[in-house]
């Protein structure tokens, strides 16, 4: 009986075994940037629904994770909320890899508040300054004589590279709070009433006890927020940013049906319904010559 036992375990593990390769060389691997997670995870869980024995796994991480995974080989899909940097690019081309962009959905920046601090609007150099740490006090853009906290991300987060080289142009202050992601910023400013972060607009669409702040490009310029689709398409809301994936060339198979799948009407709709926007026409064409339609 002891020997049955220990044959029947052996049989269960070689099989379990087995099938875990399988779905191993047949699942898409999608990793990276924590804006995008759970707009993708929702698009694979509706694309596998509609496909029945197709599996994708997805895992955040940040920007620079997925792109360093597309790099070594060891991801299909790399999601990023910035672009490749060239030293990157490079390093792929390097290893063999051949890295094309394609733009999933479009992204109002959010800057956000606590919702009882007063301040409701600011310009895009305000917002630098503050994260730089130049502006450290409320009381300096008009509000109550309470010291401003800092919630960012950490630095192989795409959007933190992101506001670095769009908005602060210089270093974040040393006192800003680095969090592991959106969520956990939303979070810690809901209970900050000092506290002030930037999150993706898909993280505060349907939350409350924040401000998301207007923004203006310049002083004198209309502020715009970036909850109004037409003013983020428009480009008018001026912190916003398409939403990226990287693969290795021309993308065949599974891979390319899940981007395709992305893509069409019922994926727009969905990173819609995920609280960001949908392509223009400027980015379908973009992403059809990526993919040689």
């Amino acid at each position: 009986m002891k020997k049955y036992i220990r044959n029947l375990a052996l049989l269960v593990s070689v099989l379990s075994f087995a099938v875990t390769n399988v779905f191993a060389q047949e699942m898409i691997q999608v990793k990276g940037s924590d804006t995008l997670i759970n707009l993708v995870q929702r698009l694979s869980e509706s694309y596998m629904e509609e496909n029945p024995g197709k599996f994708i796994a997805v895992t955040g991480g940040g920007s620079g994770t997925g792109i360093a995974a597309l790099i070594n080989g060891k991801c299909d899909i790399a999601n990023a909320s910035r672009l490749m940097k060239d030293k990157e690019i490079a390093q792929a081309q390097d290893g063999g890899i051949n890295p094309k962009r394609i733009v999933v959905a479009i992204d109002g920046l959010c800057v956000i508040t606590n919702l009882k601090n007063r301040i409701s609007k600011l310009t895009v150099d305000e917002v630098g300054k503050i994260f730089r740490g130049e502006i450290t006090n409320w009381k300096e853009l008009g509000g109550d004589d309470v010291s401003i906290t800092l919630y960012g991300r950490q630095s192989n987060s795409g959007t933190y590279e992101f506001l670095k080289d769009m908005v602060l142009k210089g270093d974040y202050s040393s006192r800003m709070r680095r969090m592991n992601g959106n969520a956990q910023i939303v979070e810690a400013v809901k209970q900050d009433i000092s506290g002030i972060g930037y999150v993706g607009v898909g993280y505060v669409k349907e939350e409350k006890g924040l401000t998301v702040l207007n923004i203006a490009s310049q002083a004198g310029s209309e502020y715009s927020s970036p909850l109004n689709l037409n003013d983020v398409k428009t480009g008018k809301y001026p912190i916003t940013r398409p939403l990226n994936q990287y693969i290795n060339g021309t993308p065949k198979g599974d891979a390319r049906d899940f981007i395709l799948f992305e893509l069409s009407e019922q994926g727009q709709k969905i990173v819609e319904e995920e609280g960001f926007f949908s392509l223009p026409d400027e980015y379908r064409e973009f992403n059809n010559k990526a993919l040689g339609i």
